[in-house]
């Protein structure tokens, strides 16, 4: 073993990691009254005998002992220099050995009276967090209160309340996730946290709710249909009784409205307005989006455009809950020559005016061209632009373009 003198600044660094890595466990075993957040740092290893601390020459070997008796000196609650019996040049004493340190406060009182930096952490808010969730019946465990403690204060009164609820509430399945009369909690709370309240509370209660159903909305645009005069624009619901209009060849999925509400004429076409990435299981998911010969989507070239697609196309090339196969999917000015021929569309701020960000993502189910525009748009370095919008692209040219891929 390397023979080693630790100092007490050196020492003081020791326990604020043990902090830093410790303070959760030391929270809940505090409310559930079991062992408390210890800290032991070996001061001097290796060195177990006299002909050992001779080798760090007398001076060294003073000051440190000397330093160690000032940290004594001081008598931090919690804190504990033990000491062990060595022979120096013929002189026996009792030289340090070991610190330990009892309790998550004697440890931050010990590293900032040795002139360290402890841990960013709020003990007192760790704590009133834990209290609250174990009163209400939580089940707290380290990884769990150091998520709850990430949140708002806000937030985490409606985890509190959340749990509570729970408790008295053991079958909500005549609810969606949106309906939970939870007080004080608004009703999209559940879907950004869902799976802290599941480990808090034992219950994914995402699993427990009664299913939201599904609605996209669509754009008949096939002209022999549209000659009969029936209605252009509809709705489709999980589980309702009526169909569409008709079974499309082509099924193009687009994010913006006025491209889906405005788009030309196209025989067996049909248009369904997406919703992001959230969407994709849900499209994947109707039968006659599925038996379509022709999956084709459309969005924004931008970073986010990408990553819906990439998404959308993972998703539908998994199987169907009913057994049917896996599709592919194809998309439309997305690539690097729509790049070309709009880029006196694109722009690099957002709607308020900031600077769209670039994006790192690794997109993996985008082909050769696609990639181009994406790493084009995306670049950590400068780009001449960050996004064009699709509803800005004439609808003629994208039907020109979704007609060239039907007909290849």
């Amino acid at each position: 073993m390397t023979e080693q003198l630790v100092s007490p600044g050196d020492a003081g660094a020791q326990v604020a990691e043990k902090v830093r890595t410790g303070w959760a466990a030391g929270v809940c075993a505090e409310v559930d009254g079991t062992e408390p957040f210890r800290a032991t740092v070996r001061l001097r290893p290796g060195v177990t005998a006299g002909a050992a601390a001779a080798r760090f020459g007398f001076d060294l070997w003073h000051e440190w002992v000397e330093s160690w008796r000032d940290v004594d000196a001081a008598r931090l609650p919690g804190v504990e220099i033990a000491t062990g019996g060595l022979t120096v040049e013929g002189v026996r004493a009792a030289i340090p050995v070991e610190l330990r340190v009892t309790g998550l406060d004697a440890a931050v009182v010990l590293v900032q009276h040795l002139g360290g930096t402890p841990p960013a952490v709020d003990l007192g808010l760790a704590r009133a967090v834990a209290g609250r969730l174990r009163a209400a019946g939580g089940v707290l465990t380290p990884p769990t209160l150091k998520k709850a403690c990430k949140l708002s204060d806000v937030d985490a009164g409606m985890l509190v309340r959340a749990v509570e609820w729970l408790a008295n509430h053991p079958d909500v399945g005549g609810w969606t996730a949106r309906q939970l009369p939870v007080p004080g909690v608004h009703s999209k709370w559940l879907e950004a946290n869902g799976s802290l309240l599941r480990d808090v509370s034992g219950r994914d209660v995402r699993d427990e709710v009664r299913p939201r159903l599904a609605v996209v909305h669509l754009t008949y645009v096939d002209p022999a249909y549209l000659a009969t005069g029936g209605r252009r624009h509809d709705a489709w619901t999980t589980g309702d009784v009526h169909d569409i209009a008709y079974t499309p060849r082509t099924v193009l999925v687009v994010e913006n409205r006025d491209s889906r509400l405005w788009f030309p004429p196209l025989e067996d076409a049909l248009v369904v307005e997406g919703g992001g990435r959230a969407a994709a299981v849900l499209l994947a998911g109707i039968p006659w989006v599925r038996r379509a010969e022709n999956i084709v989507y459309w969005g924004d070239i931008d970073s986010d455009g990408f990553a819906i697609l990439d998404h959308f196309r993972r998703v539908m090339a998994a199987p169907a809950d009913d057994g049917s196969p896996g599709r592919d999917v194809s998309s439309i000015l997305m690539d690097a020559s729509a790049l070309r021929r709009y880029e006196p569309l694109g722009v690099s701020t957002d709607q308020d005016g900031r600077p769209i960000p670039p994006s790192s993502g690794h997109l993996a189910g985008l082909n050769a061209d696609e990639r181009v525009a994406y790493h084009a748009v995306a670049t950590a370095g400068p780009a001449p632009f960050r996004r064009i919008e699709q509803e800005r692209i004439p609808g003629e040219d994208a039907r020109a373009a979704l007609l060239d891929l039907v007909r290849a």
